[in-house]
């Protein structure tokens, strides 16, 4: 290689490291210098713990609602997609509660007698809304969030519910100055009343993050 040549290729060389030197450092400045607002999030995962109303109002009552959630909000088009698993079984009060027979609804020493059994709730028709004043009033009270309302399609052990479907829906996600999305709840209308009652079941928020899954500080504490 002829000393032009050689001097070349070292002057080439010396300009690509300056451009990705220059360029490095406009990357460093533009992001030290961006103080917009993160993202605001859009999925949600969360937990659902709470109970239906005695069997005067749901056969088999009062069940215990255990079970977890998930939300994907699609900012754009202002909708929503939600999921739900959940396990119910005849709480402790069923002991107390005597059937035709005169016998204890519940045998506490017969965990079949808990009448055990599970659900699948999924939602592709919801709306995102902000008018969240219509949501179940709590103590410490909330200051914000967002609501979701469609149609649920539900399950029973796997088959279509026996109640029959589809029902109207109404999720809340609330939260207040420490966390920001704190709060869950999920409203059923008619038929799943049969089954679940008119009452907000209530979870919590353990998750959410932004697009791409980066994770949110909306659902943790915040001091």
């Amino acid at each position: 290689m002829t000393d032009i040549a050689l001097k070349l290729k070292w002057t080439v060389f010396g300009i690509c490291v300056l451009v990705a030197a220059i360029g490095l450092g406009g990357l460093t400045l533009a992001l030290a210098g961006d103080r917009s607002p993160p993202a605001p999030p859009v999925h949600y995962r969360g937990l659902l713990n709470d109970y239906t109303p005695s069997a005067a109002v749901t056969t088999g009552g009062p069940y215990e609602m255990r079970g977890k959630w998930a939300l994907d909000v699609y900012e754009r088009r202002g909708t929503a997609k939600f999921s739900a698993e959940m396990n119910m079984e005849t709480s402790d009060y069923g002991i107390t509660q005597l059937n035709s027979a005169g016998q204890p609804t519940v045998n506490k020493d017969d965990p079949t007698t808990r009448g055990a059994h599970t659900h699948h709730i999924s939602v592709t028709d919801g709306v995102v809304g902000t008018d969240w004043t219509g949501c179940p009033k709590f103590s410490p009270a909330v200051t914000g969030g967002f609501v979701v309302t469609g149609t649920a399609f539900i399950t029973g052990n796997g088959s279509p519910a026996p109640f029959g479907n589809p029902s109207p829906i109404t999720l809340c996600i609330l939260g207040g100055a420490s966390v920001k999305f704190a709060n869950f709840t999920m409203t059923l209308g008619a038929p799943a009343t049969k089954h679940f009652g008119i009452q907000p079941i209530h979870g919590v928020v353990v998750w959410c993050a932004a697009a791409w899954e980066l994770s949110s500080e909306d659902c943790s504490v915040q001091e």
